[in-house]
């Protein structure tokens, strides 16, 4: 997980969208420390990580840098599982790749689409938001009851 937040790292600070901290895990706060201008955390739930951007700063750049940012995480997972592509650790990564690219809520493959919605909106609408999170909760709801099938 900490590769994949650190993807996403690497595409805001190459699209001069800040960031104030890495979080691996979820939760209370453990432990943590600084480096320069972020703050690196260790949290007591293990379910997830994140990365505490400028979402302001975000929102006002252009398309294609949101997206980037959004799939920072994912192409880090992609090419490490590339890389070491038969392992354990390629497989895992492939794994967090493909997990992260369905639409659920706050995953970046929902935040994606939201950007795109936004888009192609050229606005903001929170019912066609709303509609977008509940129907891509339902379609990776399929999609992991297909994926699910073909190995059991």
């Amino acid at each position: 997980m900490i590769l994949h937040e650190l993807g996403h790292l690497v595409a805001a600070r190459s699209c001069k969208v800040s960031a104030s901290e890495l979080g691996l895990g979820l939760g209370p706060k453990l432990l943590g420390f600084s480096m320069g201008s972020i703050r690196f955390s260790l949290r007591a739930l293990p379910l997830g990580s994140f990365v505490r951007l400028d979402g302001t700063a975000l929102k006002q750049r252009p398309l294609r840098q949101q997206l980037n940012v959004h799939l920072g995480g994912v192409v880090f997972n992609l090419v490490a599982g590339a890389l070491t592509y038969g392992t354990m650790f390629g497989w895992i990564n492939l794994l967090i790749a493909a997990g992260n690219l369905l639409p659920l809520y706050q995953h970046d493959g929902w935040k994606c689409g939201v950007v795109l919605m936004r888009a192609l909106l050229r606005r903001q609408s929170q019912p066609a938001e709303w509609v977008f999170t509940f129907s891509g909760g339902f379609a990776s709801l399929l999609i992991a009851w297909g994926a699910i099938r073909l190995f059991v």
